[in-house]
């Protein structure tokens, strides 16, 4: 299910999603919403305190961010909720200012959203290419993994047992049935061993105390003055790059895996939407969780808005109602999952020696650059950025060589031919200059662009060059074979881009 449904459209017949009319379609969105909700409980508390804020301000930010995203985004079954790159991004607001500056920030990082999703940068996504892809999903594969770590050393020896059974099971269960979901069994029947047997290892509860009541909307405890518009505004705007970034990136990859399209553009907004609604009950903010959005596709299979919103309500549930269960849930249990979405999610073809071998090495290049920037500065939105830029780069220097200049002179010996063939722009035009004998030539010089295009300023700057240096001998150029959109820039600019 791909089409983006209004709230009433949920209980409308024309437009019946497919949860309503299909009992396997309800069970796979219901049991992929608890799996996430039990998935979000440590991640949402571990955010709460890289931001240094209670971990009740991290759960009822995913709560609000997975109910209102799933009402008005653009991906359906995707997992918007309180994440470690925004928690980077807010911490030192909070630290040097408050709490209350922290959720002035995620307020008016939703409206920078709004803004940024209505002037159309969502379009921006097209310009990222596939090798930059390849290595987003790569590195946050990695990271998902790395994340991981911290709950496997110093810990209590029972812990590792209980992680290989707990792979084990999401391995070899789905054999037997995919009915429930392989993560929610294998952390129930986890929790039940460890609290029957009395196993001391980490718990869900050890990482920080669950909320007992529903967040409460109100206003953000700061003066309303431009002082604290302006000590918020970088923060907020930081926060609304990093956020868009990450979920633009996450919707496109559920895209892929779904070979379903979604609206980016309302995908930015809803994501405004939600940290605006978030704001205001006292969130944190966040965007698009990878991990958990991965458990809820490829690994519970769901697809629908209805698995996302349940992820919020199950995540207010269990902690308001079943708090001391939910506390007793041993974290080997979720490092388990976590781990097998790793594993999942990682592009293990990209790396194969096939793969490497016929890839262009620009290609390789610019996914390792992906990857190494990801990994190191622990910033999707970075990595993704400086992988872009480095594919730019890659491809003028490849387009570039592309274009070759040819002589020839005709037999009286008084015309020479000079027939361009390629992309004309900033990164060929450059060596444009250097392809001509203007010493030895005749005196009459014909430039034949018949197989060429011009693209930029750049080009007719080189094209005026060439003239300058045949004019300065006494040489006339003539220029010839335009097509229409390279003779009305050449037109338009020649003559004009140097100081008389």
């Amino acid at each position: 299910m791909s089409s983006a449904l209004s709230p009433s459209a949920w209980l409308r017949g024309s437009r019946r999603p497919s949860w309503l009319s299909d009992p396997k379609v309800l069970r796979t969105e219901v049991l992929g919403g608890l799996v996430v909700a039990l998935a979000l409980i440590p991640e949402a508390i571990s955010f709460s305190i890289i931001a240094g804020v209670d971990p009740a301000v991290g759960l009822f930010a995913s709560f609000t961010m997975a109910v209102t995203i799933a009402l008005v985004g653009g991906r359906p079954a995707m997992i918007s909720a309180a994440t470690g790159a925004v928690a980077l991004v807010i911490a030192p607001l909070n630290r040097d200012h408050g709490f209350g500056y922290l959720v002035a920030a995620v307020i008016l990082a939703g409206v920078f959203q709004i803004v940024l999703g209505a002037l159309g940068v969502a379009k921006l996504m097209r310009f990222v290419p596939r090798s930059v892809m390849v290595g987003f999903v790569n590195s946050l594969a990695i990271l998902i993994f790395m994340a991981q770590v911290p709950e496997m050393t110093d810990v209590p020896w029972p812990v590792y047992p209980l992680i290989a059974a707990g792979l084990a099971m999401m391995v070899f269960f789905p054999r037997l049935t995919t009915v429930v979901p392989a993560p929610l069994v294998s952390i129930v029947i986890l929790t039940v061993i460890t609290v029957a047997a009395g196993i001391a290892v980490p718990t869900v509860g050890d990482k920080g105390d669950l909320p007992s009541s529903l967040p409460v909307p109100g206003l953000p405890d700061v003066p309303f003055t431009l002082d604290t518009l302006t000590t918020v505004a970088p923060y907020a705007f930081a926060m609304a790059l990093v956020g868009l970034m990450e979920s633009l990136m996450t919707a496109k990859l559920v895209d892929d895996i779904t070979d379903t399209r979604s609206s980016k553009t309302r995908e930015s907004v809803g994501q405004g939407v939600a940290n605006i609604v978030t704001g205001f009950f006292g969130g944190m903010g966040g965007c698009a969780m990878i991990g958990q959005t991965m458990i809820n596709v490829r690994v519970s299979g769901a697809r629908t808005r209805l698995s996302t919103f349940l992820a919020g309500a199950f995540l207010m549930v269990l902690c308001i109602v079943f708090g001391p269960v939910v506390s007793d849930i041993p974290m080997a249990a979720l490092v388990a999952v976590m781990v097998m979405v790793s594993v999942a999610t990682f592009d293990w073809h990209s790396i194969a020696p096939r793969t490497l071998r016929r890839m262009p090495v620009g290609e390789t290049v610019v996914m390792l650059v992906t990857v190494v920037c990801v990994v190191a500065t622990h910033n999707l939105a970075i990595g993704v950025v400086v992988g872009s830029v480095a594919a730019m780069v890659v491809f003028a220097r490849r387009v570039a060589r592309l274009a070759e200049v040819t002589a020839v002179t005709d037999p009286d010996g008084r015309t020479v031919v000079y027939r361009v063939t390629g992309e004309l722009f900033f990164a060929s035009s450059n060596e444009l200059v250097g392809q001509f004998s203007y010493a030895t030539d005749p005196d009459r010089v014909v430039i034949d662009l018949s197989a060429a295009h011009i693209w930029d300023a750049s080009s007719v700057a080189a094209l005026d060059a060439v003239e300058t240096k045949y004019a300065q001998r006494g040489k006339t150029v003539e220029i010839v074979g335009l097509n229409e959109p390279s003779a009305r820039i050449h037109r338009t600019l020649s003559g004009e881009l140097t100081g008389s």
